[in-house]
């Protein structure tokens, strides 16, 4: 802790013991990592009531200049950093971000916490409890602070059907990417030629192998599939996590075969690598995404009030930018969670909450021919309790934001939990059905 100054906690940073979760020790005073720090934009983002429809967008140098962080507030962040023997890794005006590395009982003495060693389930994590502090000169700059502890918070958002599962609830087909597109009257003079896809991965990988194979069954063009490294991640083909990769990988380039795919790997799904994932993913003036697609979230209840205020400010950023940010509405129905761990409670999952994204649920659909039949909510429940292979749609209202102006008319009903209003999910729906995926 720095010599001579009081420390302030930094607002919504409050952790707690995990539930189900036990303390089994301190954190190796010796081991090294990197903690992301959010600083204030020195410009306060506008109002979200107050942005007028069809706002031009802003351009990278117009938002940097007038939302991004100042060089005054980033120096101060530095100072501190050399005073605590941090050392500071990259440093972004946009992104209103320092990343900064040094060991554990250095980042204790800095923040004013104590990180130990935590188990929950099968599952060992490096966590904290209370607040992250700062001195006097940070209190009113630094918003949020990510990294120190690493438990787990998104999951990834799909469902496997087996090919010998008998339910009732089972779907009875599967579609190909390209048919869903023609259902739901995607643009056929279209291909997305000329725009970047931006698809945020927290884990797994792709073979380009498997997705060559699956676009030669398609008799579709191979899209151009480049990856980028976010806080150390890449392309690491080999986990469970892969399904969800090579999917929206597959469903995005069968949509779209012109447009360029840029996957934003970042190495796990805690919220420092989600919170960087995005920021880097909507100030990449490089690839310059147009769309972002996430297919990974989280009970809304999780994750802190600091890093669901940073990441909606991020996905507000992505709007000020003219960036669609599309999110998956979560898998697990209401509960938004698997049937041997719900509280019977509604949940709605973020960020598919957060008013500035794009929420995505699921049906499930019948066709004749080239026209929908028949399109009916995703609703197969907790069928297979023991490979989780089943699941609906997830959705709800949320308990932590507001009913945002544009559904003040959208009938979204109160919380059953808290007769709250608040914002309704999903935005759009479609078919869920995933294409025939091929991991070797």
């Amino acid at each position: 802790m720095a010599s001579g100054k009081s420390m302030h906690p930094v607002r919504g940073s409050e952790r707690h013991l995990l539930k189900g979760a036990s303390v089994v020790g301190p954190a190796p005073a010796n081991e090294r990592l990197d903690v992301t720090v959010r600083v204030r934009p020195r410009t306060p983002l506008p109002d979200p009531q107050a942005v007028a429809a069809g706002q031009a967008p802003m351009s990278h140098d117009e938002y940097e200049q007038t939302f991004g962080a100042s060089p005054q507030d980033l120096a101060k962040v530095e100072a501190f950093a050399k005073a605590n023997n941090l050392s500071i890794i990259e440093t972004s005006p946009a992104r209103r971000t320092v990343i900064l590395s040094g060991t554990v009982a250095e980042f204790d003495k800095a923040f004013g916490v104590t990180l130990q060693r935590h188990e929950h389930a099968d599952v060992t994590f490096r966590g904290r409890t209370g607040p992250v502090n700062v001195p006097d000169d940070l209190k009113d700059i630094v918003e949020g602070v990510f990294g120190l502890d690493d438990r787990p918070f998104a999951k990834p958002h799909y469902t496997i059907r087996h090919s010998d599962q008998k339910t009732p609830h089972a779907a009875t087909s599967t579609f190909e990417a390209t048919q869903v597109a023609q259902l739901y009257n995607f643009p056929p003079g279209l291909n997305g030629q000329g725009q970047t896809i931006g698809i945020i991965e927290l884990g797994g990988g792709y073979r380009p192998a498997d997705l060559r194979a699956f676009f030669n069954r398609e008799h579709l063009p191979m899209p151009r599939v480049l990856s980028v490294s976010v806080d150390g991640g890449g392309n690491h083909p080999g986990a469970d996590a892969d399904v969800e990769v090579v999917l929206d990988i597959e469903v995005a380039g069968a949509a779209a075969p012109g447009a360029t795919i840029v996957v934003y790997f970042a190495p796990d799904a805690t919220d420092q690598s989600f919170l960087d994932a995005l920021t880097q993913a909507i100030h990449d003036r490089v690839h310059n995404p147009s769309v972002i697609s996430i297919s990974w979230g989280g009970l809304e209840q999780g994750p802190t009030v600091s890093f669901q205020q940073q990441f909606n400010q991020a996905l507000q950023t992505a709007s000020l930018l003219g960036i669609t940010v599309c999110v998956a509405a979560g898998d697990n129905g209401a509960a938004d969670l698997g049937p041997n761990e719900w509280d019977k409670a509604a949940h709605a999952d973020f960020p598919a909450s957060s008013p500035f994204a794009l929420a995505c649920g699921g049906t499930n659909l019948k066709a004749s021919g080239t026209t929908i039949a028949q399109e009916t909510v995703w609703n197969q429940g907790f069928a297979d309790t023991q490979n989780d292979s089943f699941g609906s749609t997830g959705g709800g209202v949320s308990e932590v934001f507001p009913l945002p102006s544009w559904q003040a008319h959208a009938g979204v009903p109160k919380s059953v939990n808290s007769g709250n209003a608040g914002r309704g999910v999903p935005d759009v729906r479609a078919t869920p059905t995933p294409p025939r995926v091929t991991i070797s």
